[in-house]
Protein backbone atom coordinates (compact mmCIF):
# COMPACT_ATOMS: atom_id res chain seq x y z
CA UNK A 1 0.00 0.00 0.00
CA UNK A 2 2.83 2.35 0.89
CA UNK A 3 4.49 1.67 -2.48
CA UNK A 4 1.23 2.35 -4.29
CA UNK A 5 0.80 5.60 -2.39
CA UNK A 6 4.32 6.64 -3.31
CA UNK A 7 3.63 5.90 -6.99
CA UNK A 8 0.43 7.93 -6.96
CA UNK A 9 2.24 10.91 -5.48
CA UNK A 10 4.99 12.05 -7.88
CA UNK A 11 6.37 14.54 -5.32
CA UNK A 12 6.23 12.83 -1.94
CA UNK A 13 6.87 15.06 1.01
CA UNK A 14 6.25 18.22 -1.04
CA UNK A 15 3.31 20.29 0.10
CA UNK A 16 0.75 21.39 -2.47
CA UNK A 17 1.52 24.85 -3.81
CA UNK A 18 -1.23 27.43 -4.17
CA UNK A 19 -1.84 28.48 -7.80
CA UNK A 20 -0.25 31.78 -8.84
CA UNK A 21 -2.69 34.67 -8.70
CA UNK A 22 -4.14 35.61 -12.07
CA UNK A 23 -4.18 39.30 -12.81
CA UNK A 24 -7.54 40.54 -13.93
CA UNK A 25 -10.20 43.11 -13.21
CA UNK A 26 -10.33 42.02 -9.55
CA UNK A 27 -6.69 43.14 -9.13
CA UNK A 28 -7.43 46.70 -10.31
CA UNK A 29 -7.94 49.48 -7.82
CA UNK A 30 -11.28 51.24 -7.57
CA UNK A 31 -9.78 54.30 -9.25
CA UNK A 32 -8.48 52.21 -12.15
CA UNK A 33 -11.85 50.49 -12.57
CA UNK A 34 -13.62 53.84 -12.64
CA UNK A 35 -11.16 55.17 -15.23
CA UNK A 36 -11.60 52.07 -17.41
CA UNK A 37 -15.38 52.42 -17.20
CA UNK A 38 -15.18 56.09 -18.13
CA UNK A 39 -12.90 55.31 -21.10
CA UNK A 40 -15.24 52.56 -22.31
CA UNK A 41 -18.27 54.85 -22.08
CA UNK A 42 -16.46 57.54 -24.06
CA UNK A 43 -15.50 54.97 -26.68
CA UNK A 44 -19.12 53.90 -27.08
CA UNK A 45 -20.56 57.42 -27.30
CA UNK A 46 -21.21 58.55 -30.86
CA UNK A 47 -19.12 61.48 -32.04
CA UNK A 48 -21.33 64.47 -32.74
CA UNK A 49 -20.80 68.11 -33.57
CA UNK A 50 -22.55 70.65 -31.37
CA UNK A 51 -23.08 74.33 -32.09
CA UNK A 52 -23.50 77.24 -29.74
CA UNK A 53 -24.01 80.91 -30.52
CA UNK A 54 -23.50 82.34 -27.04
CA UNK A 55 -23.09 85.97 -27.98
CA UNK A 56 -23.43 88.63 -30.65
CA UNK A 57 -22.09 92.14 -31.09
CA UNK A 58 -23.01 95.14 -33.19
CA UNK A 59 -20.36 96.53 -35.55
CA UNK A 60 -20.76 100.18 -36.55
CA UNK A 61 -18.73 101.56 -39.44
CA UNK A 62 -18.92 104.85 -41.27
CA UNK A 63 -21.39 103.61 -43.89
CA UNK A 64 -22.75 100.41 -42.38
CA UNK A 65 -23.98 98.76 -39.23
CA UNK A 66 -24.38 95.03 -38.73
CA UNK A 67 -24.40 92.21 -36.17
CA UNK A 68 -21.80 89.46 -35.95
CA UNK A 69 -22.56 86.20 -34.15
CA UNK A 70 -19.98 84.10 -32.33
CA UNK A 71 -20.35 80.50 -33.58
CA UNK A 72 -18.77 77.92 -31.27
CA UNK A 73 -18.09 74.35 -32.42
CA UNK A 74 -17.77 71.48 -29.94
CA UNK A 75 -17.19 67.82 -30.76
CA UNK A 76 -18.89 65.57 -28.24
CA UNK A 77 -18.30 61.86 -27.68
CA UNK A 78 -14.54 62.15 -28.18
CA UNK A 79 -11.44 63.27 -26.36
CA UNK A 80 -11.47 66.52 -28.36
CA UNK A 81 -13.07 68.86 -25.84
CA UNK A 82 -11.62 72.08 -27.28
CA UNK A 83 -14.07 74.86 -28.05
CA UNK A 84 -13.23 76.84 -31.15
CA UNK A 85 -15.20 79.74 -32.56
CA UNK A 86 -15.59 82.04 -35.56
CA UNK A 87 -17.73 85.09 -36.17
CA UNK A 88 -20.35 85.26 -38.91
CA UNK A 89 -22.83 87.87 -40.07
CA UNK A 90 -26.43 87.12 -40.94
CA UNK A 91 -25.53 87.74 -44.60
CA UNK A 92 -22.94 84.92 -44.34
CA UNK A 93 -25.66 82.55 -43.15
CA UNK A 94 -27.91 83.74 -45.97
CA UNK A 95 -25.28 83.05 -48.66
CA UNK A 96 -24.58 79.66 -47.12
CA UNK A 97 -28.28 78.80 -47.21
CA UNK A 98 -28.60 79.79 -50.87
CA UNK A 99 -25.63 77.60 -51.79
CA UNK A 100 -27.23 74.66 -50.02
CA UNK A 101 -30.60 75.28 -51.67
CA UNK A 102 -29.00 75.06 -55.11
CA UNK A 103 -27.79 71.53 -54.37
CA UNK A 104 -30.08 70.17 -51.64
CA UNK A 105 -33.45 71.86 -52.14
CA UNK A 106 -35.47 68.71 -51.37
CA UNK A 107 -33.52 67.93 -48.20
CA UNK A 108 -34.04 71.49 -46.96
CA UNK A 109 -37.82 71.57 -47.37
CA UNK A 110 -38.31 71.58 -43.60
CA UNK A 111 -35.24 73.65 -42.70
CA UNK A 112 -35.53 77.41 -42.92
CA UNK A 113 -33.17 80.23 -42.10
CA UNK A 114 -34.48 82.72 -39.50
CA UNK A 115 -35.89 85.53 -41.61
CA UNK A 116 -34.50 89.03 -41.68
CA UNK A 117 -36.76 91.82 -40.47
CA UNK A 118 -37.16 95.21 -42.11
CA UNK A 119 -36.92 97.04 -38.78
CA UNK A 120 -35.72 96.32 -35.25
CA UNK A 121 -32.77 94.17 -36.30
CA UNK A 122 -30.50 95.78 -33.70
CA UNK A 123 -32.77 95.51 -30.66
CA UNK A 124 -31.44 93.15 -27.92
CA UNK A 125 -34.62 91.06 -28.09
CA UNK A 126 -34.39 90.49 -31.86
CA UNK A 127 -30.65 89.75 -31.71
CA UNK A 128 -31.19 87.21 -28.93
CA UNK A 129 -34.06 85.57 -30.79
CA UNK A 130 -32.07 85.37 -34.01
CA UNK A 131 -29.00 84.05 -32.16
CA UNK A 132 -31.01 81.09 -30.86
CA UNK A 133 -32.65 80.61 -34.25
CA UNK A 134 -29.30 80.43 -36.05
CA UNK A 135 -28.00 77.98 -33.48
CA UNK A 136 -31.01 75.73 -34.09
CA UNK A 137 -30.54 76.16 -37.85
CA UNK A 138 -26.97 74.82 -37.72
CA UNK A 139 -28.07 71.85 -35.61
CA UNK A 140 -30.76 70.96 -38.17
CA UNK A 141 -28.27 71.21 -41.04
CA UNK A 142 -25.84 68.92 -39.25
CA UNK A 143 -28.62 66.36 -38.78
CA UNK A 144 -28.92 66.02 -42.59
CA UNK A 145 -26.22 63.55 -43.64
CA UNK A 146 -25.65 64.75 -47.21
CA UNK A 147 -25.17 68.32 -45.99
CA UNK A 148 -22.67 67.61 -43.22
CA UNK A 149 -20.65 65.55 -45.72
CA UNK A 150 -20.80 68.25 -48.41
CA UNK A 151 -17.97 70.68 -49.17
CA UNK A 152 -20.21 73.64 -48.32
CA UNK A 153 -20.35 72.67 -44.65
CA UNK A 154 -16.63 73.12 -43.79
CA UNK A 155 -16.32 76.08 -46.15
CA UNK A 156 -18.88 78.04 -44.15
CA UNK A 157 -16.81 77.72 -40.98
CA UNK A 158 -13.32 78.20 -42.45
CA UNK A 159 -13.21 79.90 -45.86
CA UNK A 160 -13.22 83.49 -44.58
CA UNK A 161 -10.37 82.80 -42.17
CA UNK A 162 -8.41 80.89 -44.82
CA UNK A 163 -8.63 83.76 -47.30
CA UNK A 164 -7.61 86.25 -44.66
CA UNK A 165 -4.70 84.05 -43.49
CA UNK A 166 -3.38 83.55 -47.02
CA UNK A 167 -3.60 87.29 -47.65
CA UNK A 168 -1.47 87.85 -44.54
CA UNK A 169 0.93 85.13 -45.65
CA UNK A 170 1.39 86.75 -49.06
CA UNK A 171 2.06 90.04 -47.27
CA UNK A 172 4.77 88.40 -45.16
CA UNK A 173 2.79 88.70 -41.91
CA UNK A 174 3.46 85.11 -40.93
CA UNK A 175 2.69 85.35 -37.21
CA UNK A 176 -0.81 86.74 -37.78
CA UNK A 177 -1.38 84.21 -40.57
CA UNK A 178 -0.27 81.41 -38.26
CA UNK A 179 -2.82 82.35 -35.60
CA UNK A 180 -5.69 82.31 -38.09
CA UNK A 181 -4.54 79.06 -39.69
CA UNK A 182 -4.39 77.36 -36.29
CA UNK A 183 -8.04 78.27 -35.74
CA UNK A 184 -8.92 76.92 -39.18
CA UNK A 185 -7.07 73.67 -38.45
CA UNK A 186 -8.88 73.18 -35.13
CA UNK A 187 -12.24 73.56 -36.87
CA UNK A 188 -11.26 71.22 -39.70
CA UNK A 189 -10.07 68.60 -37.20
CA UNK A 190 -13.53 68.65 -35.64
CA UNK A 191 -15.09 68.13 -39.08
CA UNK A 192 -12.80 65.27 -40.23
CA UNK A 193 -15.20 62.49 -39.11
CA UNK A 194 -17.52 63.73 -41.86
CA UNK A 195 -14.94 65.04 -44.31
CA UNK A 196 -11.92 63.58 -46.09
CA UNK A 197 -8.49 64.12 -44.45
CA UNK A 198 -7.64 65.97 -47.68
CA UNK A 199 -9.47 68.89 -46.07
CA UNK A 200 -6.48 69.44 -43.76
CA UNK A 201 -3.73 69.41 -46.41
CA UNK A 202 -3.82 73.07 -47.63
CA UNK A 203 -3.99 74.32 -44.04
CA UNK A 204 -1.13 72.10 -42.84
CA UNK A 205 1.02 73.16 -45.79
CA UNK A 206 0.35 76.84 -45.13
CA UNK A 207 1.18 76.33 -41.44
CA UNK A 208 4.45 74.58 -42.36
CA UNK A 209 5.42 77.54 -44.56
CA UNK A 210 4.62 80.01 -41.76
CA UNK A 211 6.64 78.05 -39.20
CA UNK A 212 9.61 77.88 -41.56
CA UNK A 213 9.56 81.59 -42.33
CA UNK A 214 9.25 82.30 -38.59
CA UNK A 215 12.44 80.24 -38.13
CA UNK A 216 10.66 77.44 -36.29
CA UNK A 217 12.08 74.45 -38.21
CA UNK A 218 10.97 71.71 -35.82
CA UNK A 219 7.33 72.85 -35.90
CA UNK A 220 7.54 73.21 -39.68
CA UNK A 221 8.95 69.69 -40.02
CA UNK A 222 6.28 68.11 -37.77
CA UNK A 223 3.46 69.94 -39.55
CA UNK A 224 4.71 68.96 -43.02
CA UNK A 225 5.12 65.36 -41.83
CA UNK A 226 1.48 65.35 -40.81
CA UNK A 227 0.38 66.53 -44.25
CA UNK A 228 2.36 63.91 -46.18
CA UNK A 229 0.28 60.72 -45.48
CA UNK A 230 -3.02 62.09 -46.91
CA UNK A 231 -1.09 63.59 -49.84
CA UNK A 232 0.34 60.14 -50.63
CA UNK A 233 -2.88 58.26 -49.97
CA UNK A 234 -5.15 60.46 -52.05
CA UNK A 235 -2.68 61.16 -54.85
CA UNK A 236 -2.38 64.94 -54.41
CA UNK A 237 0.43 65.25 -56.95
CA UNK A 238 0.75 69.02 -56.76
CA UNK A 239 1.62 68.84 -53.05
CA UNK A 240 3.76 65.70 -52.88
CA UNK A 241 7.08 66.86 -54.35
CA UNK A 242 7.03 70.32 -52.67
CA UNK A 243 6.25 68.69 -49.31
CA UNK A 244 9.03 66.13 -49.70
CA UNK A 245 11.46 68.87 -50.72
CA UNK A 246 10.59 70.92 -47.63
CA UNK A 247 10.90 67.87 -45.36
CA UNK A 248 14.29 66.92 -46.79
CA UNK A 249 15.66 70.46 -46.41
CA UNK A 250 14.36 70.77 -42.86
CA UNK A 251 15.49 67.25 -42.01
CA UNK A 252 19.09 68.02 -42.96
CA UNK A 253 18.91 71.24 -40.98
CA UNK A 254 17.56 69.43 -37.90
CA UNK A 255 19.75 66.35 -38.43
CA UNK A 256 16.73 64.07 -38.74
CA UNK A 257 17.03 60.87 -40.82
CA UNK A 258 15.60 61.73 -44.24
CA UNK A 259 17.27 59.22 -46.58
CA UNK A 260 13.95 57.55 -47.45
CA UNK A 261 12.30 60.90 -48.07
CA UNK A 262 15.22 61.90 -50.30
CA UNK A 263 14.90 58.66 -52.28
CA UNK A 264 11.14 59.17 -52.65
CA UNK A 265 11.71 62.74 -53.86
CA UNK A 266 14.36 61.63 -56.37
CA UNK A 267 12.08 58.95 -57.85
CA UNK A 268 9.19 61.39 -58.01
CA UNK A 269 11.24 64.13 -59.67
CA UNK A 270 12.58 61.68 -62.25
CA UNK A 271 9.07 60.50 -63.11
CA UNK A 272 7.72 64.06 -63.37
CA UNK A 273 10.62 65.56 -65.31
CA UNK A 274 9.29 67.46 -68.30
CA UNK A 275 5.68 66.85 -67.28
CA UNK A 276 5.17 69.38 -64.51
CA UNK A 277 6.84 72.62 -63.45
CA UNK A 278 8.69 72.39 -60.16
CA UNK A 279 7.42 74.77 -57.49
CA UNK A 280 8.32 75.13 -53.84
CA UNK A 281 5.67 74.59 -51.19
CA UNK A 282 5.61 78.31 -50.48
CA UNK A 283 5.01 79.10 -54.16
CA UNK A 284 2.16 76.62 -54.15
CA UNK A 285 0.63 77.92 -50.92
CA UNK A 286 0.62 81.60 -51.89
CA UNK A 287 -1.53 80.77 -54.94
CA UNK A 288 -4.29 79.35 -52.74
CA UNK A 289 -7.44 81.43 -52.09
CA UNK A 290 -6.57 84.23 -54.50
Amino acid sequence: MEAMNQQSDPNPGKMDEAPAPVEGPSCLTTKELQQNLKTEKQRQRPVRLLFEIPSARIIEQSLSKYVVYQVVLIRSGSFDSRRVSVERRYSDFSRFHQQLLEEFSEELEEVSLPRKLLTGNFSPEIISERRLGLQDYLAKLYAIRCIRYSRHFPEFFTEQEQRQAHGLLRAGQFKLALELLQTVLQIQEKLVPWQSPVLLVPTLCALAVCHRDLEEPEQAFQTAQRALPPVRRYGLKNYRAPLLELLVDLGYQLRHPVARLQDELTVLRDSERGLVSFRSLKELVVQEFI
